[in-house]
């Protein structure tokens, strides 16, 4: 397979050492020294684009993939409001886009549980105090995390007396769980040398339930890129971890 790597920092370079052990070609390394619409040639002849960037880059990165008629994988986070547009274009298109907050195998099983953990917490108002926490990377820029966000949507589908999340850093003074408003606190940590930990608690007068993803390398979220790339090349349509792991 060949590959276009849009986004050559950690995550880019992780991807490609996997990749090269699995015999695949990369065709195009793209940093932000690169300008991508100068590469418009070399990119047209991949397979398939990888994309791993800044949020103020991503649209216009996807959109350039799919109007090249070049499958695209995107796991760049911080720019949930363009989605939909993206995805209209690429179905406008006869595109293939394929996004994901996170592409660790575990991190989306970790999301299945949280859904259904969720889905219980709703006939059970006794747990009326809920959080979520998340410690990153010091060079990761959003904040809280998509991942964290993508936790705290799905327990407010779940969950009627939740009515929105608030993002504090972890040292501010909140009063924990569902207040009048509804609110999910989302508490974020940049440290360094820290892939990523997710953790959700409720709490009750008797006990607390948590749940807890740890990543202890960048390898799971590579592999789990490389094997969207494998799985999106001769697809059409708009895709995400649930389609590629039948969740």
């Amino acid at each position: 397979m060949k590959i276009a790597l849009i986004g050559f920092g950690k995550m880019g370079q992780t991807i490609e050492k996997i990749a090269i052990k699995k015999g695949h070609q990369i065709m195009l390394r793209v940093n932000t020294k690169n300008d991508l619409t100068s590469k418009a040639d070399t990119l047209q002849s991949a397979d398939v684009a990888i994309e791993f960037t800044q949020p103020d880059q991503a649209k216009s990165n996807v959109k350039f993939c799919i109007e090249l008629g070049v499958p695209v994988i995107s796991g760049t986070t911080g720019w949930s409001k363009d989605l939909e547009s993206v995805r209209e274009y690429c179905t406008a298109k006869g595109g293939a886009f394929f996004h994901s907050t996170n592409f660790s195998i575990g991190v989306n099983l970790f999301f299945a549980v949280n859904e259904k953990l969720a889905s219980l917490m709703e006939n059970q108002p006794q747990y009326d105090e809920v959080l979520i926490q998340e410690s990153h990377h010091l060079e990761k820029i959003d904040s809280p995390s998509g991942t964290a966000i993508s936790l705290a949507e799905q327990m407010i589908q779940h969950i009627s007396r939740l009515k929105q999340w608030v993002n504090y850093t972890a040292d501010e003074n909140v009063n924990l769980g569902a207040d009048d408003e509804g609110e999910l606190p989302i508490f974020s940590t940049r440290e360094a040398d820290v892939p990523g930990i997710h953790i959700v608690k409720y709490f009750s007068d008797v006990d607390e339930i948590e749940i807890i993803h740890k990543a202890l390398n960048r390898q799971g979220f590579a592999q789990g890129a490389l094997f969207a790339a494998e799985w999106l090349v001769g697809k059409k349509g708009n895709f995400g971890m649930k389609d590629l792991l039948n969740l």
